[in-house]
């Protein structure tokens, strides 16, 4: 591998040696850690150097002189430039590896805990799987407009045609959406799509700054037709979307194991792989393991993703959420898929003195699902709730280890099983999962 602008016979090179969080290559070089994307542990490569920094430099591989085995040909023509993804040259069954190691790394050395078992990594479709995504949009003059994600050094959208990675709907309708938007009178107004797509529907959630006129929406509304999505127009920042006919397309997803149904909207958080998280459902249900008898508190419950399911063999499920929005739709899913043995209550998990009434209760078992910045908060109360077992998935495993430590140093928790779930191949995305039972 070369790339243009970098003379590789003349590039400095290193040998790599392990792999770093966010996917790049490690090396040591005059007794200084470089930082080489694009670069995997025991090749030796020529790079380019990015940026030099007090404690570490950054580099880009421009030349692979030895190849490790896991490396293979990334299928985007457009990988190294575009922003999306940081691991397509990593076959990706060993891509799993890597990050089950950075899961179990972060475990010991953040948290001082090992699992008494790793679990078998979730997996899924490797291509095609993202079914919820913001895409940018950026005019280049009249009739020239390029969607999709950023660069990786530049502020500026990858010049491309299509997506691997997206749910191919939308994946493919990359160049399409170009052409599109170049012809409105708003192009230069028009600066994002969010990209939701559900079992049933598609849509595109435009966001535009200036109102679109009668031979844009002639334009929108025979590309929706032509193309088999649904658009939205959102003239104001997190605000919902409204159709160009009047009435939203429904966007729903069902999980199987016990059968629910969920409605979410177009900006509203859900997983973005749905073959992976159907299993993570079926995982978190396997591992809290209720009774019949039991009372479960889900934390960060968002829509009712693990509630729902929940409810359906416990004997009562109290879901938590800051998000006043999607405390509203989760009451309306519970209702919808029949389950009266839910509650859905708005608080804020990030500042304890807050909480109401279902903070006083007991539960026997606990599930939560928190953002990057992890619970710290919110697991300060778990004595008082008196459980015996809990599952908490994360996106971030550095504050999934900094959360453990505090379960079992300071509360008594044991963590049985710990693993990771391929939510997103081909980025450096670490999504795992953790279940604790009393030692």
């Amino acid at each position: 591998m070369s790339r243009a602008g970098t003379p590789a016979a003349a590039a400095p090179r290193a040998p790599v040696t392990a792999m770093s969080h966010d996917g790049r290559g490690v090396a040591r070089l005059k007794g200084k850690t470089l930082f080489i994307e694009d670069a995997l542990p025991g090749e030796e490569v020529a790079f380019r150097l990015l940026r030099r920094r007090r404690d570490f430099d950054e580099a880009q591989a421009v030349e692979i002189i030895h190849a490790a085995p896991e490396r293979v040909a990334p299928r985007c023509a457009q990988y190294g430039v575009c922003g999306g993804c940081a691991l397509q040259h990593m076959d990706p069954a060993a891509q799993v590896i890597a990050k089950q190691q950075t899961l179990l790394d972060n475990l010991q050395r953040i948290g001082g805990v090992t699992p008494d078992t790793v679990l078998p990594a979730l997996l899924g479709p490797v291509w095609g799987y993202r079914r919820r995504a913001r895409l940018s949009v950026q005019s280049e003059g009249p009739g020239r407009v390029r969607v999709g994600f950023t660069e990786r050094y530049r502020p500026y959208v990858t010049a491309t045609e299509l997506c691997h990675v997206l749910d191919p709907k939308v994946g493919e309708l990359i160049a399409p959406l170009a052409e599109l938007i170049g012809t409105l009178s708003i192009a230069a107004r028009l600066p994002q799509i969010e990209v939701a797509v559900g079992d049933a529907a598609t849509v595109l959630l435009m966001r535009v700054l200036s109102p679109v006129n009668k031979q844009d929406k002639e334009k929108l509304t025979t590309f929706e037709t032509h193309h088999g999505v649904h658009i939205e127009l959102q003239t104001m920042a997190g605000e919902a979307g409204e159709s160009l006919h009047g009435e939203s397309v429904r966007l729903h997803y069902r999980l199987t194991e016990p059968d629910i149904d969920i409605d979410f909207q177009p900006m509203d958080f859900i997983q973005v792989n749905s073959e992976v998280n159907r299993k993570l459902v079926q995982l978190v249900l396997r591992e809290l393991d209720p009774q019949a008898g039991d009372a479960v508190l889900d934390l960060f419950s968002g829509l009712g993703n693990f509630t729902l399911p929940l409810a359906r063999v416990a004997a009562s499920v109290t879901g938590v959420e800051g998000e006043k929005g999607l405390v509203e739709r989760a009451r309306a899913n519970a209702e919808r898929n029949g389950l009266p043995n839910v509650a859905f209550e708005h608080a804020d998990l990030f500042a304890v003195a807050q909480h109401g009434a279902w903070a006083k209760h007991k539960y026997a078992r606990i599930v939560l699902d928190p953002p990057r910045a992890g619970a710290r908060e919110i697991i300060g109360l778990f004595p008082r709730f008196e459980a015996v077992r809990l599952v908490y998935v994360s996106c971030h495993p550095a504050t999934l280890a900094r959360d453990a430590r505090i379960l079992v140093e300071s509360q008594g928790w044991r963590l049985i099983h710990a693993g990771v779930l391929d939510m997103f191949p081909h980025t450096a995305h670490v999504e795992s999962i953790a279940v604790f039972g009393r030692s």
